[in-house]
């Protein structure tokens, strides 16, 4: 392979339908919203959980958008975070309402506004990056600093996983498959690169961490809107926006340009963002060849793949290593 994989966003996940849900979260859900739910879509398929999520009508006209989940996925936890989150976010932050949450026969729903929007990012154009951008800025300039509290680091949010690098340099994991074949020679400086967390990583902005095209709506007057708040950390304000570059990087957006214009990034050592980029790629290199957690489809590890060749791609560029293949 002499490219990063194709990933096509709105196919990544396979979800349960709206039947298969315990009859009793539907009734505690039309209890919660004060409305019978008349109709639901067929569920989305973007993401990578298992969790339920579609547009739902109810019988006064309104929609909303249900995300439901048993208690033994990952989703369960994550739809309950986003409900505490949302409802504290400031109001120049762009995120659907929470209208109300059930909880019945081990599932947890949240129900939030319905946006009629769009994906960005499939693939980037210019337009829909400039939005993203004043989004972004706009978002950073509201969470710092962090209204919320009690929010861990990102450095604590991806952990020992930065240690990819060095344990595959040192021989005690494989480097995974799919990657350019230059990754190798380019190991030392990830390494070195991972080492100045302590230093470049920190901050009191609160980030969404988790910032990426399918998590994006771009409505249609241009607002943009940014969902799944799960993965809240505490951070520098520039961690977000600088996390969506490498991929558009990768499909034509001038992003180099976009970090010398930006007053996200005015002032930030280049080192510190190079950081950063290296420690999503590390974090995206681990478990790459392994099966997808339950719930997940093998698309999550493609993703994983299409970020850590993007990621190392966009450094490359930036420190100038040899990308010839060997």
């Amino acid at each position: 392979m002499n490219r990063a994989p194709e990933v096509d966003y709105s196919t990544t996940s396979a979800r349960p339908e709206w039947g298969s849900l315990p009859s009793a979260l539907h009734e505690a859900l039309a209890e919660t919203l004060g409305q019978r739910i008349v109709d639901v879509a067929a569920p989305v398929s973007s993401g990578f959980t298992g969790g339920f999520a579609a547009r739902a009508q109810l019988a006064d006209g309104r929609r909303v958008f249900i995300k439901a989940a048993p208690e033994d996925l990952h989703a369960y936890g994550a739809y309950q975070r986003e409900a505490e989150v949302v409802p504290q976010l400031p109001a120049v932050v762009r995120a659907p309402a929470v209208v109300g949450t059930a909880l019945a026969d081990g599932w947890f729903a949240v129900a939030a506004e319905w946006v009629d929007g769009r994906m960005p990012g499939a693939p980037w154009t210019e337009a829909d990056f400039e939005l993203v951008t004043a989004a972004c800025e706009a978002t950073a300039e509201a969470m710092r600093p962090s209204l919320l509290t009690g929010l861990d680091s990102f450095a604590e949010l991806v952990g020992d996983d930065v240690g990819v690098p060095a344990q595959v340099l040192a021989g005690e994991r494989a480097l995974a498959s799919g990657l350019p074949s230059w990754v190798p020679q380019v190991l030392p400086e990830l390494v070195e690169l991972v080492q100045l967390v302590p230093q470049a990583l920190v901050g009191d902005t609160a980030a969404h961490s988790d910032l990426r095209p399918d998590n994006l709506l771009i409505d249609g007057s241009g607002t943009c809107w940014t969902v799944d708040w799960n993965w809240l950390t505490l951070g520098p304000r520039w961690v977000d926006w600088v996390g969506l570059l490498p991929v558009a990087q990768y499909q034509g957006i001038d992003t180099f340009g976009a970090l010398a214009r930006s007053p996200l990034t005015a002032g930030v050592p280049e080192d510190h963002l190079d950081c950063f980029v290296a420690v999503i790629a590390a974090y995206m290199m681990k478990n790459i060849d392994a099966p997808p957690p339950p719930g997940c489809t093998p698309a999550l590890r493609e993703h994983q793949r299409l970020s850590a060749w993007t990621f190392l791609d966009w450094l490359a560029v930036r420190r100038g290593w040899p990308t010839v293949d060997v």
